[in-house]
């Protein structure tokens, strides 16, 4: 769904799925993407939409044994990591392919020494002694901004705060300096002085680079100043892709524009009121076959019961085509 020449990595009808009580449920209904070269892919979604889930089937971070990809391709420069070996994985993730875990405190191992944790990344990917891996690892904590980086190689995870902790996994993340970067929620729990700080720090990582960046998050402010192109998920399924301005400019289907609309703006009253989205997204076992917003808005007898398509409506611009979903 990309006319992108170059893309680094090509999502192509992914399907994962979990085993559970109830059976084999599916989390991530065929979901399709490009993330062009050099470029920030935003997904953004509710809670319990699939996009945390389609992250971690892209580096092969799934649940195990429950978590399992049933069809497919996901084509990083040309290979596809549905069918990589275990090892060949290892290699990529952290290496090729980094990674920023959506709670930094659970990212960190709270029983080592940062400096310890860091240094590694380098050890394992990059093959350097001890002593060189412990100096690359201070070095980075210096590019990310900590003060004192001698200092804070010395401390543990709850040494440090929120923001401080963030800043180490994205140290480590992009200490091999990856192609792709999955940051899943990089600024949640944050403060929106920090937030702004990782954002910018983010954003000249990428520049200095020319890394390609996944970007999730529930946040459309973030996703309308940092992101090139941007994926709507809904209930495990892409309902719309577009670029950053068409979508914003022209938001087609209704889950879309609910979220838009949910937004408080500069007009909005103080105290008032937001628009909310009515109800919730159904359980995985619950998912209906036909268009999923029709079933939370209760209009299973007006909606598609079959899938609705999805269809290009403008170049580049892509959406689930459910007639009671998207109007005139």
């Amino acid at each position: 769904m990309s006319d992108s020449a170059d893309p680094v990595l090509e999502v192509d009808k992914l399907i994962t799925s979990f085993d559970t009580e109830r059976g084999l449920l599916r989390a991530v209904d065929q979901v399709s993407f490009v993330v062009p070269s050099g470029k920030t892919l935003g997904i953004v979604g509710e809670s319990g939409c699939g996009k945390s889930v389609t992250a971690m089937s892209i580096v092969r971070l799934l649940p195990q044994p429950a978590g399992k990809i049933l069809g497919g391709q996901v084509r990083f420069k040309g290979r596809d990591l549905v069918q990589a070996g275990d090892k060949e994985m290892q290699k990529i993730r952290g290496g090729e392919i980094g990674v920023i875990f959506q709670e930094p405190m659970a990212a960190l191992n709270p029983l080592h020494r940062i400096g310890k944790q860091v240094s590694e990344v380098f050890r394992i990917h990059k093959g350097l002694s001890k002593k060189d891996a412990w100096d690359a690892a201070t070095e980075m904590l210096e590019q990310v901004r900590i003060p004192a980086p001698a200092q804070r190689m010395m401390d543990y995870p709850h040494h440090l705060s929120g923001g401080m902790r963030q800043r180490i996994v994205i140290a480590m993340a992009l200490a091999c300096r990856p192609s792709l970067l999955i940051a899943d929620e990089p600024t949640t729990a944050l403060d929106v002085t920090v937030q702004a700080q990782i954002l910018d720090l983010l954003e000249r990582f990428q520049q200095e680079m020319g890394m390609s960046t996944i970007l999730i998050t529930h946040d459309l402010g973030v996703i309308a100043e940092t992101c090139d192109e941007v994926v709507v998920m809904y209930a495990g399924r892409v309902v719309e892709q577009a670029s950053a301005v068409e979508l914003f400019g022209n938001p087609l289907h209704a889950y879309t524009r609910g979220l838009l609309r949910s937004i408080p703006t500069l007009e909005t009253p103080s105290k008032s009121v937001l628009n909310t989205i009515p109800g919730m997204v159904a359980g995985l076992a619950d998912y209906s076959h036909g268009c999923r917003f029709c079933q939370r808005m209760g209009r299973m007898d007006r909606g598609s019961r079959e899938r609705p398509q999805l269809v290009e409506i403008s170049p580049g611009h892509w959406v689930e085509n459910c007639p009671e979903c998207v109007k005139p």
